[in-house]
């Protein structure tokens, strides 16, 4: 059985948030360490990040593991499935023709899975951006909960947004007051976004 592997980071990166902004050093005080699961396949992780775009996390493991079940979530068995059996496990036509265009470009090697990890945030974002289904926000997951890069914050997510707004006592949040805040994260957005998603919660009540 594979152990659950978390996104990384520590003390460096908790004193930084803390000594940048007070307000979410004051959250990170009060909640202690996040543990998010990662996971380091490139490939489950980036037909994951699909199949859980603009739905519930439940939702989206559910899809998964029936999924996983199918195909152990290997590109060629992927592959070999037709459109309707992986919508069969719960997902829309739509996104189930993705994830089969995105194991097909595996397969044939339309999209070098291998050389992700080291690529930049920015060619990563814009290699897998050319693919059918896959925006921004898909590839920021992946960056974060794959490839676990340091600093991603994005703007494409609303729960992101919400806990910023919540954060800050916000009624609205244009893109260049998000990309202040980010700023003021840099280098660690990533660890920060943890911490936003966590504030998000309905049933978070800030300290």
């Amino acid at each position: 059985m594979n152990e659950t592997k978390f996104f990384e980071y520590g003390e460096t990166e908790i004193s930084h948030l803390r000594k940048r902004d007070k307000k979410l050093g004051a959250v990170i005080d009060h909640v202690g360490m996040l543990k998010r699961s990662v996971n380091s396949d490139v490939f489950s992780s980036l037909v994951e990040s699909i199949i859980s775009q603009q739905i519930s996390s439940k939702a989206a493991n559910t899809v998964c593991r029936r999924l996983s079940e199918l195909c152990e979530m290997d590109a060629e068995r992927l592959a070999a499935l037709s459109i309707d059996e992986i919508q069969s496990c719960g997902t829309s036509m739509r996104k189930a023709s993705y994830v089969k265009g995105v194991a097909d470009a595996v397969v044939s090697k339309t999209l070098d899975i291998a050389a992700l990890p080291q690529m930049s945030d920015d060619e990563v974002i814009k290699t897998l951006s050319a693919l059918k289904g896959i925006g921004i926000w898909t590839a920021e997951m992946l960056l974060i909960f794959s490839l676990m890069r340091p600093n991603v914050i994005s703007y494409g997510d609303l729960a992101i947004r919400r806990g910023m707004m919540k954060l800050y006592r916000l009624k609205q949040l244009p893109v260049e007051k998000f990309e202040r805040y980010a700023k003021r994260y840099a280098p660690y957005g990533s660890v920060a976004s943890l911490y936003l998603w966590h504030i998000s919660d309905p049933s978070f009540v800030m300290p």
